[in-house]
């Protein structure tokens, strides 16, 4: 996969434009002359979307908004010690890129996760790629790039368009960081390319876990769980629990349920090869097992789910009670769904508008002040081996010194 992709790259770095149309046309089918998308076209897109998809595309951006706006950081400034000045900048990145999925489904909602913290943020310019088929982009992805306030969008997917976001091409800008998941095409790409640009995470196949006891309602949990499994047939659905009760329960109405599903063979095989019920002997361990596998999506089913959040250590996103359901993350209540997956939730935080910063300090010392701190800076200068940082303290006080 990442010789077939660093094929991609190079070919897009040295070629760029003339790269991308032969790869849209081979992967997407799709014949372009021009990439981005009029004012129009996106006007188009959104008057094509129905009043009740733009309706729910409005509640969600106003819960992700408020959520989002609470993480906003601000700069400070020390002067605690006499002539000394410490601080910190607290700066939005340039031009950040945007990947929003195409393929098997469509993910509206993946821009409003993505822009959104970006403009909280105060980030200059938006640009979205998301790749076209023969019918277009869907009206309502292009309604959602309208709400959200993306500047640009191409019509471009794949490793591609991670390239040309990367590189930067005759029509498409470079950017400062590439977010949003994709295939493994565009993960192998954002992982090759980091460094280059800066990226979120490296996003793998959408897993939940649900923790559950004998109260929790079978009906609910297979629909949980087979809400995820259709995502992808990579996708893990997992379910821990104390009784072996609810588990042949949930495992009956799982069998019932996907067979009422428009996206059955997807969902089946993500059930079938890479999903779980475990039987455990009691809460501990069901919390020791989920910490361990570091989920993406944890739904705590038990009584009393608030009690049990201090044992959660590790965990993408965390759904409390029999009415949190995960889909309410996905797409409306308001923490973002760009999460860790695959284990990455031991190290990696959901998508959030501290990704659209940097953080810059500076100081400012007085000559006096200096003084009293240079014997110690040209010490440990010379304990290092570098007599030029030493020099460079040193020569501010050779007047005293003669």
């Amino acid at each position: 996969m990442e010789e077939v992709v660093k094929a991609i790259l190079a070919d897009v770095k040295e070629n760029g434009d003339r790269a991308l149309a032969r790869y849209t046309e081979k992967f997407d089918h799709v014949a372009l002359s021009e990439f981005r998308l009029s004012a129009a076209d996106i006007e188009n897109g959104f008057q094509q979307t129905a009043p009740e998809v733009i309706e729910a595309l409005e509640l969600a951006k106003a819960n992700i908004v408020s959520f989002h706006e609470k993480q906003k950081q601000t700069g400070f400034v020390d002067a605690e010690k006499s002539g000394v000045i410490r601080g910190q900048l607290v700066l939005p990145m340039e031009t950040v890129g945007i990947y929003v999925p195409g393929g098997t489904a469509r993910y509206p909602s993946s821009v409003l996760m993505n822009a959104l913290p970006a403009q909280i943020a105060g980030v200059k310019q938006i640009v979205m790629v998301t790749p076209s088929g023969p019918e277009g982009i869907p009206s309502a992805i292009l309604a959602a790039a309208k709400i959200a306030g993306v500047d640009e969008i191409y019509q471009i997917g794949g490793a591609q368009a991670i390239a040309a976001l990367a590189y930067g091409t005759e029509s498409i800008p470079k950017v400062d960081k590439i977010v949003g998941p994709g295939n493994i095409f565009v993960a192998t790409a954002k992982k090759i390319l980091f460094g280059q640009v800066a990226i979120d995470m490296i996003a793998g196949p959408s897993e939940v876990v649900v923790l559950a006891d004998e109260s929790a309602n079978p009906r609910f949990i297979a629909a949980d769980l087979l809400s995820q499994a259709e995502h992808d047939t990579l996708a893990r659905a997992i379910l821990i629990t104390t009784s072996q009760d609810l588990a042949q329960r949930v495992q009956t109405e799982v069998a019932t349920q996907l067979a009422l599903l428009p996206r059955e063979e997807i969902a089946r095989q993500a059930i079938e090869k890479h999903s779980a019920i475990f039987v455990v002997a009691d809460i501990e361990t069901q919390f020791a097992l989920m910490n361990e596998i570091a989920p993406e999506h944890l739904e705590i089913q038990l009584n009393d789910p608030l009690s049990h959040l201090s044992r959660v250590k590790h965990a993408g996103s965390v759904f409390l009670g029999a009415y949190a359901s995960e889909p309410l993350g996905d797409y409306l209540a308001g923490p973002n769904h760009v999460l860790p997956t695959s284990g990455t939730a031991r190290f990696f935080s959901p998508l959030g508008v501290e990704d659209f910063i940097k953080r810059t300090a500076f100081i400012s010392y007085t000559k006096e002040a200096l003084a009293l701190e240079k014997d110690a800076v040209m010490v440990l200068a010379r304990e290092e081996g570098l007599e030029a940082h030493a020099r460079a303290i040193q020569v501010r006080f050779e007047e005293e010194l003669s």
